[in-house]
């Protein structure tokens, strides 16, 4: 799959990133029970009258070793391995174009709450996902400004 520029070989990432784009397109709560994957059909916040809008999501590169991809929060230029605290590996899938993804840096909120745990940025990147080996989606949630 890594490096791969068949189009064909980014079809499972590419496909489970749109349904995530979708639903955050059309994010409403849904009180139905599924399984809690990145491919649930519905943007869940469980019982809970808080809209969902987000599935925030953290890559994993094929020659990352196990580490996420990380990008910084800012538009400035920032080395995330000397200033880890400019930076983020939590994104906000924006746009699918075949095995094209745009994504949103999302930066961890300064007030954290149990609904609002990321703030939105305005620094976004765009990935080959023929170089995403795997991605963990983390818990859906809302996030302001998307």
């Amino acid at each position: 799959m890594c490096n791969n520029t068949e189009n064909e070989s980014c079809k499972c990432i590419a496909e489970i990133l749109t349904v995530i784009n979708i639903l955050q397109q059309n994010a409403s709560c849904c009180g139905d029970c599924c399984l809690d994957t990145c491919d649930r059909g519905f943007l869940g916040c469980g019982t809970t009258t808080f809209n969902c809008n987000t599935r925030p999501i953290t890559l994993y590169t094929c020659a990352g070793n196990g580490t996420p991809w990380t990008m910084p929060t800012s538009k400035d230029v920032v080395d995330c391995t000397t200033t880890p605290g400019s930076c983020s590996s939590v994104f906000r899938v924006e746009k699918i174009d075949g095995c094209c993804a745009t994504f949103r840096v999302l930066a961890p909120n300064p007030e954290p709450t149990a609904l609002s745990p990321y703030i939105a940025t305005n620094s976004f990147f765009t990935m080959n996902l023929n170089c995403v080996c795997s991605l963990k989606c983390l818990q859906d949630t809302y996030v302001e400004g998307v």
